[in-house]
C-alpha cells in the first residue's frame, strides 16, 4: 500500500526524518518548509560568532559523518554548509517544497488522513504527518511598555540585521544566553559602547575548541574509524554531563562540583574587577540552566566600553532602555537576546484530532507525549524533538534520529497493510508522562526557574541518557499502540 508523509520543517529534524523513511522503503514523501531555504536554526540564526556547542564530530549525522570539519566547534555557516550538502547527497532535498507555512492539521476519522492546511490556501492530504518544527523555531520577544516606540533598530537574535551597521554605536542586548554569549564577543569590538541587560548570570566554563589541521582531515578520511572514535568519545563525555544533570548518577555531586570550580577559576582569571565578578555569579544550582561554553564572554563584559545591568527592563523609549530603577539607559540599538518560546510546542499551527479535540487544550498545562513522539487521540501524527526530548548536554541529532527511526518503524507497517489509523495508548502516555515528571522533579533542572519549564511541569527535557532513549525507541512495541478507526 502506498502512503502519503508530510513533514513539516527542513532543518536537522525533518530531514533526518526524511532519511529515515527513505530507508524504509517509504517515497511518497513531502517536506513544507514555511522558509525559503533549509536548514532550520542553522539558516535563521546568523549573528556574529554563531557556533555549535557541542563538538562537530558528535553533531552530526551518523549516516553523514564528516572528517572534513574545520574546527572542534563549527561556526554557523559551516554547519549550514554540511546540512545542505548531506541532504543533497542522500536526495533529501527533492522531497522539499519551501516558502510553505503550515497553519492547521485536521485530523479525518472518515478517511483516515490528515488534512494539511498551508498559508497559500493549498492543502496536502497525508496518513502520516511528522512534525520537526522544532523547540527553537520561534524567537521570544519580552512584551515591555513602549518596545514599539524605540526610534533605532531593534531585532532578535535569531532575526540578524546584517544592513545595520553598529560601528561607533551605542548597543543593547538583553539577555545572557546560549546566543548573547556568542553575540556579544562577536560585535563588542565594532561597537562605541555596549550595555548587556542580565536577567540572571550563566555558568561559563572554557570552550575546547582547536582548528582541525589538515594531518587531521588526512587521517580521519584515511582511517574512518578515527573519526567514529571521536565521536564516541565526546558521546560518552556528555553522557556523563547528561547522567550528572539526572540527579541520581553517583557520578553527579563530584562532576558538577568539578565543573564549578572550573566555571569559578575561569571568572577570576577573566574579571579582575571584584565588583562585576559579583554580579555575575549566578543564583541558582550548577545545572539548573544551560551549562555555557566560550572563551571570551567574560574578557567580552570585562572591556571598559561594556557595562553589565542586572536591574530589570521595565520599559523601552525611544531613545534606550528604561530599568526598574528609573534610569535611562540611552542607546542607539535594540537587540533581544532572548531565546525562544520552547514551550510552545507545534506553535502557531492548529491541531485537530480525533472528536474534534484541540492539541493545544490539551496541553494547556504544558505538552506531553508518548517517547516525546506520540500523543493519544492522534493517530499516525508524530513530533520530533517533541515534549521532554530535548538535553542538557550531548547532542539533539542522536534523540532526533532515534525518533526518526521510531516514525518510519510505523510508517512502514502501515504502509504493508497494518491498521489504518495506530495511536498510542491513552494509559500508556499516561504512564510515560508520570514516570518523567517524577524522574524530572529530581534533576537539577527543578532547582530554579527556567525555559524547560511551563508551569509547574518541565515539558522540554529528557531526564536520562541518549544511550536509554535509543534503547526504548529502537523498537516500536506494537502493545502500545491501537488502532482508532472508525
Amino acid at each position: 500500500m502506498s502512503i502519503r508523509i508530510v513533514v513539516i520543517g527542513a532543518g536537522f529534524g525533518g530531514l533526518g526524518a526524511v532519511h529515515a523513511l527513505k530507508q524504509a522503503g517509504l517515497t511518497e514523501i513531502t517536506v513544507l518548509e514555511r522558509a525559503d531555504d533549509v536548514g532550520g536554526v542553522w539558516r535563521d540564526n546568523t549573528y556574529p560568532g554563531a557556533a555549535c556547542d557541542v563538538p562537530s564530530p558528535l553533531y552530526s549525522w551518523s549516516w553523514a559523518l564528516n572528517p572534513g570539519w574545520t574546527r572542534r566547534y563549527a561556526r554557523q555557516p559551516e554547519i549550514l554548509d554540511y546540512l545542505r550538502a548531506s541532504a543533497q547527497r542522500e536526495g533529501l532535498l527533492a522531497h522539499v517544497r519551501t516558502g510553505v507555512e503550515v497553519t492547521a492539521l485536521t485530523y479525518d476519522e472518515a478517511e483516515c488522513v490528515w488534512h494539511v492546511e498551508t498559508a497559500e490556501g493549498t492543502t496536502y492530504d497525508a496518513e502520516v504527518v511528522v512534525s520537526a518544527v522544532g523547540q527553537l523555531s520561534n524567537p521570544a520577544v519580552p512584551r515591555l511598555p513602549g518596545a514599539e516606540t524605540f526610534a533605532g533598530p531593534a531585532f532578535h537574535s535569531a532575526h540578524w540585521r546584517h544592513d545595520v551597521d553598529l560601528r561607533g554605536a551605542r548597543v543593547a542586548v538583553v539577555g545572557t544566553g546560549a546566543s548573547a554569549i556568542q553575540l556579544v564577543p562577536g560585535i563588542v569590538d565594532d561597537v562605541a559602547a555596549m550595555t548587556v541587560f542580565q536577567r540572571s548570570a550563566p555558568y561559563v566554563i572554557p570552550k575546547p575548541d582547536r582548528g582541525y589541521r589538515p594531518v587531521h582531515h588526512r587521517a580521519f578520511e584515511r582511517f574512518p574509524r578515527l573519526l567514529a572514535a571521536e565521536r564516541r568519545s565526546w558521546f560518552w563525555l556528555t553522557e556523563l554531563y547528561n547522567a550528572a544533570l539526572g540527579g541520581v548518577s553517583p557520578v553527579s555531586r563530584p562532576l558538577l562540583a568539578t565543573v564549578r570550580a572550573v566555571w569559578r577559576l575561569t571568572l577570576r582569571r577573566q574579571v579582575p574587577d571584584p565588583d562585576l565578578r559579583r554580579r555575575l555569579v549566578p543564583e541558582y544550582p550548577l545545572g539548573c540552566k544551560r551549562l555555557l561554553f566560550s572563551n571570551d564572554w567574560y574578557p567580552a563584559l570585562a572591556r571598559d566600553h561594556v557595562e553589565v545591568v542586572t536591574d530589570a527592563v521595565a520599559g523601552v523609549q525611544p531613545g534606550g532602555v528604561r530599568t526598574a530603577d528609573g534610569r535611562l539607559h540611552e542607546v542607539d540599538v535594540l537587540i533581544w537576546g532572548t531565546g525562544f518560546a520552547a514551550t510552545d510546542f507545534l506553535a502557531p499551527m492548529r491541531v485537530t484530532g480525533v472528536g474534534g479535540a484541540d492539541l493545544h487544550e490539551l496541553w494547556s498545562d504544558g505538552a506531553r507525549a508518548h517517547l516525546g513522539i506520540s500523543v493519544p487521540g492522534f493517530p499516525q501524527l508524530f513530533c520530533i524533538y517533541g515534549p521532554n526530548t530535548n538535553l542538557g548536554g550531548s547532542s539533539i541529532i542522536a534523540m532526533m534520529e532515534a525518533q526518526a527511526g521510531y516514525v518510519a518503524e510505523v510508517a512502514r507497517h502501515l504502509a504493508d497493510g497494518g491498521p489504518r489509523a495506530l495511536a498510542v495508548r491513552p494509559e500508556v502516555a499516561q504512564a510515560y508522562d508520570h514516570e518523567m515528571q517524577s524522574r524530572l522533579r529530581r534533576s537539577a533542572w527543578a532547582g530554579c526557574d527556567n525555559w524547560y519549564a511551563d508551569g509547574a511541569r518541565i515539558t522540554t527535557n529528557w531526564p536520562g541518557l541518549v544511550d536509554e532513549y535509543r534503547a526504548r525507541t529502537a523498537h516500536v512495541d506494537w502493545d502500545e499502540l491501537e488502532d482508532v478507526a472508525r
